[in-house]
């Protein structure tokens, strides 16, 4: 056999996370770069997804690892999350474990080679938040930019859209729409919805149920949710029990958001389980709702 011929015969068979398997690069991929949460587990980084299109990566949040998770996937065959191509990301909401990535987001993939400034789109004070971190490394930005390595002043540039619901993004991949989500007490919180030539793909970001979410979807082909487990909910103190009912979306509620946004796939990302497992908490979501629904794991591809 041609070595050709073998190289791709390996990537179609090559599995990127646990569940889904690299698919071609042209088209549109879903890459979850990270599913995790505040809580430190080893094994789920913080909030990070990546839409590629036709060669292009818009990285929706930033949360912990966000960078080396990408390089993971370009590593096993998605070119398109190299890091110097980091060049355009979404965030949801300030929330840490979303953006504690975001100075990585910045400075790395200007280290490696990007040619040109981050653009990010989010709510209000991300200016602030970007014109502090900037600020925090601005030694090592001189040093880089003026000192041996010669770095590219562009590269270490942010140009920061704060937004409004709507469209906020459009090229010739893809139109991005954010609409606003209930998220505890942020005064601003979106989700996205991706729409493709192949696909329309909505995330939620943090959020209690929202109507908004139904109606982005309405049939889209993956909605990425977040949710928490109804078993490990009851079992949490009472402070927490408020926090989390006026923050995020349970699995039961999830089940019968779904069903009214018909999702061809459900994915469930940024899972609370405390003390069930992840398993106890896809079956709670399966009690309910009967359409085809996956928990999603870091460098799944779909």
């Amino acid at each position: 056999m041609k070595a050709p011929i073998l190289a791709v015969l390996i990537l179609c068979f090559l599995s990127v996370g646990t569940g889904a398997q690299v698919k071609p690069t042209s088209g549109t991929q879903i890459v979850l770069l990270g599913t995790g949460n505040p809580n430190p587990d080893p094994n789920r980084w913080g909030p990070a997804t990546a839409i590629v299109i036709n060669g292009a990566a818009y990285i929706v949040d930033a949360g912990s690892g966000v960078v080396r998770r990408a390089q993971a996937a370009f590593e096993k065959g998605i070119s398109a999350l190299a890091t110097p191509r980091l060049r355009i990301s979404f965030i949801t909401h300030l929330h840490s474990d979303h953006t504690l990535g975001y100075p990585d987001l910045i400075l790395t993939p200007a280290i490696q080679g990007r040619n040109g400034p981050l653009e990010v789109y989010g709510p209000k004070g991300l200016s602030s938040m970007t014109d502090n971190i900037l600020k925090a490394y601005a030694e090592d930005i001189s040093v880089r930019v003026n000192g041996l390595e010669k770095g590219n002043p562009a590269a270490y540039r942010v140009n920061v859209h704060e937004i409004k619901p709507g469209v906020i993004y459009k090229d010739e991949n893809v139109t991005v729409t954010a609409f606003l989500v209930q998220h505890a007490t942020w005064e601003q919180a979106f989700g996205y919805k991706f729409e493709t030539k192949d696909r329309t793909i909505v995330i939620s970001g943090d959020c209690v149920p929202s109507q908004s979410v139904i109606d982005a979807c309405n049939g889209c082909d993956v909605l990425i949710h977040e949710v928490y487990s109804q078993a490990g909910f009851l079992k949490r103190p009472e402070q927490w029990q408020k926090y989390h009912a006026s923050a995020h979306t349970s699995s039961y509620q999830l089940a019968d958001l779904a069903a009214k946004a018909k999702p061809k796939l459900l994915v469930l990302y940024h899972q609370l389980v405390w003390s069930s497992t992840f398993e106890d908490l896809l079956q709670e979501v399966q009690e309910r709702y009967k359409g085809k629904v996956v928990n999603g794991n870091d460098l799944d591809v779909y």
